[in-house]
């Protein structure tokens, strides 16, 4: 099984010794968010000013990693989608579009995001679920339709957390956006509370870009990494070669110091399914 790990593991390098670090330990893919020395841009659940980052710029990051034998399968935006102020959700909105533009200029296929939230008021809120919930149906269509301009899918990665909260009311939502260009980034973890492993592949599989490898406890508020939470890898993995063989599974909340021996929980789990 081959294993990526997401750029924003290694903030105190620059794109070319994350690339190497990354290659010369077996990792042959990346989700990248700007958050190396020399492109440091990621800010999880906001935006940042994107005037420097050229297409140049941005193909010149991608082919950093290329390079080395690492594919870039997404870049990550996880801006606020659910942001209640108009003019302030307009501006994330073309900020992730710049996303999309950046990724259509060096062949990435994916952005990413989460729905996003407003601090302290993080889930479902029942007095503004259902506005808030149409509004969100509302935006991934506008989302959608400039992602079909681009040539690019963005794909959401749902969380017990938000709105969109289990497997079975992702698909809903991708059925009432209606979109090809609108995929899952499946994070295992950030469902396991709400949706068995089964239910993940049954509900999303047809739909899934790319994988997050963390873990959780199901009565946590965040995650692990693998092998520290209640997530069945062994089942999980025979489901991911069954429904999804060979798409991207990307180590998350790991670090310099344990992403290799993470990598290794994973093949070892591999090998138990």
């Amino acid at each position: 099984m081959e294993i990526g790990v997401v750029s924003r593991s290694f903030p105190k390098l620059t794109n070319e010794e994350a690339a190497q670090k990354m290659a010369s330990n077996g990792f042959v893919w990346t989700e990248l968010c700007f958050s190396q020395t020399d492109s440091n841009y990621w800010k999880y659940n906001g935006r940042s000013d994107l005037s420097a980052m050229t297409n140049e710029r941005c193909r010149d990051i991608v082919e950093t990693y290329r390079r080395h034998g690492v594919e870039v399968a997404s870049l990550g935006v996880f801006t606020n989608l659910l942001e209640p102020d108009k003019e302030e959700l307009q501006a994330n909105l073309a900020y992730f579009e710049r996303h999309m533009e950046l990724a259509a200029s060096c062949g990435v296929p994916v952005v990413a995001t989460e729905c996003g939230f407003v601090p302290g008021k993080r889930g479902i809120q029942a007095e503004t679920y259902e506005s808030v919930f149409a509004a969100f149906v509302d935006t991934f269509r506008w989302l959608a339709e400039r992602a079909g301009h681009y040539g690019v899918k963005v794909a959401l990665e749902p969380c017990v957390l938000d709105v969109v909260p289990s497997a079975k009311r992702t698909r809903d939502f991708l059925e009432q956006v209606g979109s090809e260009h609108v995929q899952v980034l499946l994070d295992p973890a950030n469902l396991i509370a709400n949706s068995s492993e089964e239910d993940m592949f049954s509900y999303l599989a047809p739909h899934i870009a790319y994988f997050h490898g963390k873990d959780r406890k199901v009565n946590d508020a965040y995650g692990r990494i693998v092998g520290d939470g209640d997530i069945r890898w062994p089942a999980f993995l025979e489901l991911y070669h069954r429904h999804t063989e060979g798409l991207p599974f990307i180590l998350e909340y790991v670090n310099p110091d344990n992403f290799v021996q993470v990598k290794d929980r994973v093949l070892n789990f591999d090998r138990m399914r």
